[in-house]
């Protein structure tokens, strides 16, 4: 069992913070793709080695705290921000591309999700209120382009963490911002400047989503341009630019395409136009209020007490404020 005696909550410091004026401290921003940790939690962890006295699966939640630990422990962020899903697939995106993530729809437009992480997302939201980490998303985007809006606006340094590849485009060198990449778990992140998002896809960072709209992802719903493959797309990209370079080349009988590769991205323009728009992170969303400041211990102690007590979460619980207070 936890308690205030176990943990040591003292009350929360008063740190600096505060939306776009926070102040600098060398220590950088941890902006998490809430949602890419808490499936990656969910099925990396068996739902009956984790569960409460009354069998109620809580591995997402403890997979998730436990990850965000040890982010903690390691990265030392002074700043935290969890984003979150508002609109997994915003309607603007789908007008422009119809196929975008449908085959991930469960009925009408709500996304698959299993039941048993559903009922767990509402109680992770309320172990972070109580720590007091902000955690939000905006109606009419995605997690992403909270995630773009934070690294565009907030001091630098800032590391976003996520196991989406789409987000490689938000790397920065010269604005300070790096991604985290997890596609293989936090305990294998893949610290990724511009160096290294071009040795791994041969295009630099702000060619990303570009590269990506050609390329396609069956994940996403992205068809692709047909017979253009991931090589061929980053051939295209760093000789010509981005999408609009390309196909302005296209048109432009010098440029030295060979016939079958110019038919390919004549038919696909119509294509390529709407779906660049629904690869490129969006960096203007209208974010609330809130103070990313870290906390040094939990915002609301009982809260969390209450709730490492009633869904058995009383070692990630710990080991997330050990982290905050170390």
């Amino acid at each position: 069992m936890i308690g205030v005696s176990d943990t040591g909550f003292p009350p929360r410091c008063g740190c600096a913070g505060g939306g776009y004026g926070v102040q600098m401290t060398g220590q950088p921003l941890l902006a998490v793709d809430a949602p890419s940790l808490y499936f990656r939690a969910f099925h990396g962890i068996p739902e009956k080695a984790a569960q409460t006295s009354a069998g109620e699966p809580v591995n997402a939640i403890r997979g998730f705290l436990d990850m965000l630990a040890q982010l903690i422990r390691t990265r030392r962020p002074d700043r935290l921000v969890c984003a979150l899903d508002a609109s997994w697939r915003p309607q603007w995106r789908v007008a422009l591309v119809p196929s975008y993530k449908k085959h991930r729809v469960a009925h009408g437009d709500v996304e698959e999700v299993p039941p048993a992480l559903e009922k767990q997302i509402p109680v992770l939201l309320e172990v972070l209120a109580a720590v007091g980490i902000p955690a939000f998303g905006v109606d009419g985007y995605e997690a992403d382009d909270v995630l773009g809006t934070l690294a565009a606006t907030q001091p630098a340094p800032i590391e976003v963490v996520s196991g989406d590849r789409d987000l490689f485009q938000l790397v920065d060198d010269d604005r300070g911002v790096r991604l985290l990449y997890c596609g293989r778990g936090v305990a294998k992140l893949e610290d990724s400047d511009g160096a290294v998002v071009e040795r791994k896809y041969g295009v630099p960072a702000r060619w990303y989503a570009d590269f990506a709209a050609m390329r396609g992802d069956p994940s996403d719903g992205l068809p692709g341009v047909p017979g253009v493959g991931e090589k061929t797309a980053a051939r295209l990209v760093t000789r010509y630019g981005g999408v609009e370079a390309i196909l302005a080349a296209v048109d432009d009988p010098a440029a030295g395409f060979a016939p079958g590769l110019r038919a390919k991205l004549v038919a696909a323009k119509d294509y390529l136009a709407a779906a660049l728009p629904v690869c490129r992170v969006a960096r203007d969303v209208p974010l609330p209020a809130f103070d990313p400041a870290m906390p040094a211990a939990p915002e609301h102690p009982d809260d969390l007490l209450a709730l490492a007590e009633r869904w058995n979460l009383a070692g990630s619980a710990r080991r997330l404020v050990d982290a905050l207070s170390a």
